[in-house]
């Protein structure tokens, strides 16, 4: 495996890092106090081509590559470690990806270039109120009239729902439906390209609300509810009926940049813990990283983060080698085992970095003027779920690792 960056890479992390510490480590934890992430920083970041990373430039993407958007996830998080900002740079350029992949050219053609600009969200829109792991048993049901799908159901813990709805020119999500009878299965669901928001206006029957986080704050999260609301026909994304697969590519090319976003968030709070364990002092001016239950915790953190991002730079690899490179032999389905083991280790990796810090910092990690509490609130919001939980990450491991026939759910 090849761990240098390429000239290119390196130029786009350095250029990334740059803009990133001027235009959002500054602001992020007023963000996150103010729930918002501003409308100027979005559209800036879309002009600095952080969106839709891998997709074609004749779509408005940048015509990158899966490592590059992980690369730009991981520093974006870095900057945030809150990770929201990390939250929305993600969806809008695995998800985008997918839209291009299987979309209709007139669809893709009109919401595509707007994501690149940073003038328009493309996320998704998969759990129910009945759960998420469980993406074959979804409810939500279209019924196909007459070159329309009325859509009824609804959707909740969806990212961006404030963003698309009120913040950008255009807010979208692929949304799964239920298209044939429950017995029916995975096999019975399709994807759309659902827009709930154009300038502003939305479709009928169609409203949202947005739910009250206890971290994560600057991206919103909320429920979308659908009562007979009509998408026409050229929304559906791949064919009728595979909206299940289509939903699973989305996921383990999401799941390599989540993973990377962890990366970039406990890469901070290792460097927050490490400088301040220098600089606090105590029992005759000693620094606490004199002491090893201070250090030794730290260490361990530094050498799990080096394993984490190797990892997640191989799963973003493999990625390109079946998207961008298109390698003979290789299929979408072989992503998974590398994207679930990248997420596993990361997410765990990244939460225990945000512990450490806040035990590095003792009883000031307790408070809202230490901000560290910030980065263990949005991480955790990884290991409780976010492109799936940490046991869904196990199985899917164990299922590749061990086979199929012998790991069944």
């Amino acid at each position: 495996m090849e761990l240098e960056l390429s000239t290119d890479e390196r130029l786009f992390k350095q250029s990334v890092h740059e803009f990133l510490s001027k235009e959002l480590a500054p602001i992020w934890s007023d963000m996150d106090s103010k729930r918002s992430i501003p409308t100027e920083l979005i559209h800036k970041m879309g002009e600095q081509g952080l969106f839709a990373i891998p997709v074609p430039e004749e779509y408005g993407g940048q015509g990158g590559s899966f490592f590059m958007a992980a690369l730009a996830v991981e520093e974006v998080a870095y900057n945030d470690p809150a990770v929201a900002t990390a939250v929305f740079t993600l969806l809008n350029n695995a998800w985008p990806y997918i839209l291009y992949l299987y979309g209709s050219e007139e669809v893709k053609q009109e919401i595509l270039p707007k994501v690149g600009r940073g003038r328009a969200f493309f996320g998704i829109a998969s759990t129910e109120p009945s759960g998420g792991s469980d993406v074959a048993g979804e409810r939500t049901y279209a019924v196909a009239e007459g070159g329309v799908y009325k859509v009824t159901g609804e959707k909740v813990y969806i990212s961006g729902v404030r963003e698309a709805m009120e913040q950008l020119e255009l807010g979208s999500w692929y949304l799964i439906a239920r298209t044939a009878p429950p017995e029916t299965g995975h096999k019975g669901l399709t994807g759309f390209a659902f827009v709930g928001n154009r300038n502003g206006k939305r479709p009928t029957g169609f409203e949202y609300s947005i739910l009250n986080t206890i971290g994560r704050h600057a991206i919103s999260t909320g429920i979308l509810r659908f009562k007979e609301t009509p998408i026409e026909e050229k929304y559906v994304v791949g064919q009728v009926g595979r909206g299940f697969y289509v939903a699973m590519e989305g996921f383990s090319l999401a799941r390599v940049l989540v993973s990377a976003a962890n990366v970039g968030a406990a890469q901070w709070a290792l460097e927050t813990a490490v400088k301040y364990s220098r600089d606090r002092r105590l029992f005759g001016d000693r620094p606490i990283a004199s002491f090893q239950g201070v250090s030794f915790p730290i260490a361990e953190v530094a050498a799990r983060l080096e394993a984490a991002r190797l990892l997640v730079y191989k799963a973003a690899q493999v990625a390109d080698r079946i998207y961008i490179k298109k390698e003979p032999g290789l299929r979408p389905h072989d992503l998974d085992y590398w994207a679930a083991a990248a997420k596993m280790v990361a997410v765990e990796t990244a939460l225990t970095a945000a512990e450490v810090l806040m035990k590095t910092y003792g009883a000031l990690s307790y408070t809202e003027e230490a901000n560290v509490f910030r980065n263990l609130l949005g991480v955790l919001s990884y290991y409780v779920g976010a492109e799936g939980t940490q046991n869904i990450m196990r199985y899917i491991v164990a299922r590749e690792l061990i086979g199929r026939n012998y790991v069944k759910g």
